[in-house]
C-alpha cells in the first residue's frame, strides 16, 4: 500500500492543485479498503474494555487523531485530520479508528504538507480514544496562553459556545470571549479583565438516532435557544479555573499553548481535552525589533465590521465563495469573503490577501490560520456575504483596534516602520494618552513609562454607549423602543448598573494589565452636557446649555444631584479595577476643578464612595487646565498627588479663544507668553509643594522648543498620543542634552 500511496501522491498538481480532490479521495480509499491489523484491533478493544470497566458498559468515546507533523511549535496543522464524537460499541470504535487513519490524507492535510515541505510518506498518525465529555449538554471551546493577535503574554484568552467544540474551531458561531490576567490568577478575587458576549447562534449536540457506520457522524447542529444566547457560557469561577489550568500547562511545556477545553453537562466538571503549541507569536522574539503603525487617511463607506485580526490594512477585489472546491476562482491577492471556514478551506486561504467571514470568533479556524499565514482577517461580521458584492474593490482594515472594518473602494493609508531596539529613553517620563483599551496590548510594546491620560469618556462612549443615569434610573425611561435598546445592551449582566460598572472596570483593567506595574492615570468622565446627551438615553438627563465647554462638566457634575449617582457608579468601577482585579497601578484624576472648595467636596465624596486617597496606595491627581488652578496651585496641592496640565483648555481659557474656532486659530497658540507663564507657575508651585507634574498635549512632539521649555521648567512627565510618542521622545532627549551642555559649560 505504501508504494500505491506514493504513486497516487506523485500525480498531484502542486502548482494549482487542480486534482487535489481526486488524489485525496483515492489515497483515503486505499486505506479504507484495507483491513486494520488484527493485533491493532485487539489492542484497541482491550483499551475500550478498560474504559468500560471504569465508566460503565454504555459509555461513549471521542476518537481523535494526532499526526507526527501535527501541532508542532512551528506548524499547527490545526484540524487537518478527523475526529469522531459519541462513538459507541466495538464495531463503531474500530470503524472510527480506521477513518482516523485514513484522514491522514484529507485534501487539506495533503495541501498543508506540500506548503510546509513535509514528506507525505514520513508522516505517521496515532489515534487517541477518550471518554466522551458531554459538552453537548453544556459548553466547550479553546484558549490561548497569550493574546493571539498582539502576542501579549500576560493573559489567557478563553473562547467558547454552547455544545460541542467543533462550532468554535470551525467558526460556525460568534463565541463568548474572556480575558484573564495570568499573574493575578492566584492573587486576587477577580483576575478577569474582559467578558465579551457572543451571539452563539448554533449549538452542536449529539444525535442519538444517527447510524455511525452509515454516516460516520453522530452529531447535529441546532439553533441555540434565545435565552441561552443572552447568557455567558461560563461562571466567573469556571473562567478562572480554566485560566489557572492554562497557566500550569504553559509552564509545563515552557511555551505558549493553544488548548481545547470542555464542560460536561451531566457531571458539570471541566476538562482539558487537548493542548498544542501556539505557532505564531511563540516563533517571534519577545520584544519586536520593529513596530509598524498603519494610519487610514481616506476611506470609503463602511460595508461591515467584525473581530479584526492582524493589525494591517489591505485593498483588493472581493471574491465571494461558498465552498472550498471553488479554489480555482480565487486569484492570488484577492480578498476571500465567505460564510465561515473549516480545515477544508486551508488550500483556499493560502491564496487570499485577507479573509472576511460572516461567522467565527477570535479563536475560530479562520482566525488561527490567518495569523499563521500572516494574513489579516475580519471574522464574525454577520453580513459580509450580503453587504459585499463579488468582484467589488474593497479595503480591509484591522489597524483600528479589536474591531475590523471593511470599506468600499480602495482606501488611502500610510505605513510607518519604527525600529525600537535603539531607542533611548529620556529622564523625563514619557507616557501615553489613550482612549481605546483594544490598542493597549499593541502600544505597550513601544518604549514608555505608562499612561499619563486615560480618557474615561472614550470608554463610556465606545464600550458602554448608554448614559449612566439611564441605567441607574431605568424606570424613568418611558420610550419602549429606547428601553429595548438598553435591555439589549445589558444582556448577560445581572442588572443595568452592573453592566456599566463591569464594562468600565474591565476596559480600565485591560489597559492597566497591558502596562502593569507602570502608572495608568484615569481621568474621571469629562463629557460636556451636549456630548452626554448624545449617549443612548442621554437627552432625558442632560440640561440644555448655551456654552457646554465652560458649563456643567468635570468636578461640578460629580456632587450635583443630576449626576451624583452616576459618579458613584464610576467610583465603583474604579474600586473594582483596583481592588477586586488587583490593578493598584490605576491612579485617578479629577478634571475641570474650578475652586479649592470644589476639590475638597469631590475628595470627600470619593472617600464616602470607597475611594479614599492613600488607601491601598490610591493616588488622586487634578487636571490643571483653568487659570484658577495655576494662580492657586499651592492651595490645591494639599488635596492631590499631582497636577496634569491640560494645555488646550488652559490656552482657550487664558486667551478667551475657542479651541475649535478656525477664525481664532492664529490666536490660539501654546506659545502665547501668558499661557507659558501659567504653565511655568504650575510646575514651580507643584515642585515647591512636593507633588508631581505632567502635561498632556501635542505641542511637545510637534515643536522641539516647546519640549525644551517644559524640560527646563522641570516637568516630571509628558504624555503623547501613540502616533506622536517617538517624535516626542526625540524632542525631549534633545532638550535634556541641551540642558546638560549648558550646565557643563557653566
Amino acid at each position: 500500500m505504501r508504494s500505491q500511496l506514493a504513486d497516487e501522491l506523485s500525480k498531484l498538481d502542486t502548482r494549482s492543485f487542480s486534482n487535489l480532490g481526486e488524489v485525496g479521495k483515492r489515497c483515503r480509499a486505499l486505506i479504507l479498503g484495507a483491513e486494520l491489523h488484527h493485533e491493532l484491533q485487539k489492542s484497541i478493544l482491550e483499551g475500550y474494555r478498560s474504559l468500560q470497566e471504569k465508566y460503565g458498559p454504555e459509555l461513549s468515546v471521542a476518537v481523535r487523531s494526532s499526526a507526527t507533523a501535527e501541532d508542532l511549535p512551528t506548524a499547527s496543522f490545526a484540524g487537518q485530520q478527523e475526529s469522531f464524537l459519541n462513538v459507541k460499541g466495538r464495531e463503531n470504535l474500530i470503524g472510527a479508528c480506521h477513518r482516523c487513519y485514513a484522514s491522514l490524507f484529507t485534501d487539506r492535510a495533503i495541501k498543508y504538507r506540500v506548503d510546509k515541505g513535509f514528506d507525505h510518506m514520513k508522516v505517521a498518525l496515532s489515534v487517541g480514544v477518550q471518554l466522551m465529555v458531554r459538552s453537548d449538554k453544556a459548553c466547550s471551546g479553546v484558549m490561548f496562553t497569550l493574546d493571539p493577535d498582539s502576542g501579549f503574554e500576560k493573559v489567557v484568552l478563553i473562547s467558547g459556545a454552547w455544545g460541542l467544540g467543533e462550532n468554535v474551531v470551525q467558526g460556525t458561531v460568534n463565541t463568548d470571549e474572556f480575558l484573564v490576567y495570568k499573574p493575578f490568577v492566584d492573587q486576587v478575587s477577580n483576575p478577569i479583565i474582559s467578558h465579551r458576549l457572543g451571539s452563539k447562534e448554533w449549538m452542536m449536540v449529539l444525535d442519538e438516532t444517527a447510524d455511525f457506520i452509515t454516516s460516520g457522524k453522530a452529531v447535529v447542529n441546532r439553533e441555540t435557544p434565545p435565552e441561552k444566547r443572552s447568557q455567558f457560557i461560563l461562571r466567573d469561577e469556571e473562567i478562572i479555573q480554566l485560566a489557572r489550568w492554562a497557566a500550569y500547562i504553559e509552564k509545563h511545556y515552557g511555551r505558549p499553548m493553544d488548548i481545547e477545553w470542555a464542560k460536561d453537562g451531566i457531571t458539570h466538571q471541566l476538562f482539558i481535552v487537548q493542548a498544542r503549541p501556539e505557532t505564531v507569536h511563540s516563533q517571534k522574539t519577545h520584544q519586536p525589533a520593529f513596530f509598524t503603525e498603519y494610519r487610514l487617511i481616506k476611506r470609503g463607506n463602511l460595508l461591515c465590521r467584525g473581530i479584526g485580526l492582524g493589525n494591517r490594512i489591505v485593498s483588493g477585489k472581493a471574491k465571494i465563495l461558498s465552498e472550498p472546491s471553488q479554489i480555482d476562482q480565487l486569484r492570488e491577492g484577492e480578498i476571500l469573503v465567505t460564510g465561515r471556514t473549516d480545515p477544508d478551506w486551508d488550500p483556499v486561504l493560502k491564496k487570499a490577501s485577507a479573509i472576511v467571514t460572516d461567522q467565527g470568533g477570535r479563536t475560530s479556524h479562520a482566525a488561527i490560520v490567518a495569523r499563521e499565514m500572516g494574513a489579516i482577517a475580519v471574522v464574525g461580521t454577520g453580513d459580509a456575504t450580503r453587504k459585499i458584492q463579488n468582484g467589488q474593490l474593497i479595503t480591509v482594515s484591522t489597524a483600528e483596534g479589536d474591531t475590523g472594518y471593511v470599506y468600499e473602494g480602495e482606501a488611502q493609508w500610510e505605513e510607518k516602520v519604527i525600529e525600537l531596539s535603539n531607542i533611548k529613553m529620556p529622564e523625563t517620563k514619557v507616557m501615553f494618552i489613550l482612549g481605546h483599551p483594544d490598542k493597549a496590548f499593541k502600544y505597550a510594546a513601544l518604549p514608555n513609562n505608562g499612561v499619563g491620560l486615560m480618557r474615561m469618556e472614550f470608554i463610556i462612549n465606545n464600550s458602554i454607549g448608554v448614559h449612566p443615569m439611564a441605567l441607574h434610573a431605568f424606570d424613568a425611561v418611558q420610550d419602549k423602543a429606547l428601553r429595548q435598546i438598553i435591555e439589549d445592551k445589558c444582556r448577560g449582566y445581572p442588572n443595568k448598573e452592573d453592566y456599566f460598572i463591569t464594562r468600565l472596570a474591565e476596559a480600565i483593567a485591560r489597559i492597566a494589565a497591558a502596562f502593569y506595574p507602570k502608572d495608568v492615570i484615569v481621568r474621571m468622565s469629562d463629557f460636556k452636557s451636549n456630548e452626554y446627551a448624545n449617549l443612548i438615553g442621554g437627552n432625558l438627563f442632560e440640561p440644555a446649555e448655551e456654552n457646554p465647554m465652560i458649563g456643567f462638566r468635570g468636578a461640578s457634575r460629580y456632587y450635583h444631584p443630576l449626576y451624583r449617582d452616576a459618579f458613584k457608579m464610576e467610583c465603583s468601577a474604579m474600586k473594582k479595577a483596583r481592588e477586586d482585579m488587583g490593578f493598584t497601578n490605576v491612579k485617578l484624576m479629577i478634571p475641570f476643578c474650578r475652586t479649592v472648595q470644589e476639590a475638597i467636596k469631590v475628595i470627600q465624596l470619593m472617600e464616602e464612595m470607597g475611594m479614599k486617597r492613600g488607601d491601598k496606595g490610591l493616588e488622586i491627581y487634578m487636571m490643571a487646565e483653568i487659570p484658577s488652578n495655576a494662580i492657586l496651585a499651592e492651595d490645591f496641592a494639599p488635596y492631590f498627588d499631582g497636577f496634569s496640565i491640560g494645555s488646550n483648555d488652559l490656552t482657550q481659557l487664558v486667551l478667551g479663544a475657542d479651541r475649535d474656532s478656525e477664525l481664532l486659530s492664529e490666536i490660539f497658540s501654546p506659545f502665547d507668553p501668558a499661557v507659558m507663564q501659567l504653565i511655568a507657575m504650575i510646575i514651580r508651585k507643584a515642585k515647591k509643594a512636593g507633588i508631581k507634574t505632567g502635561l498632556c498635549g501635542q505641542a511637545p512632539s510637534d515643536y522641539p522648543e516647546y519640549a525644551a521649555f517644559l524640560v527646563e521648567c522641570g516637568i516630571d512627565s509628558i504624555s503623547f498620543n501613540a502616533d506622536a510618542l517617538l517624535r516626542g521622545i526625540e524632542n525631549i532627549l534633545k532638550a535634556e542634552e541641551k540642558i546638560k551642555k549648558v550646565s557643563h559649560s557653566a
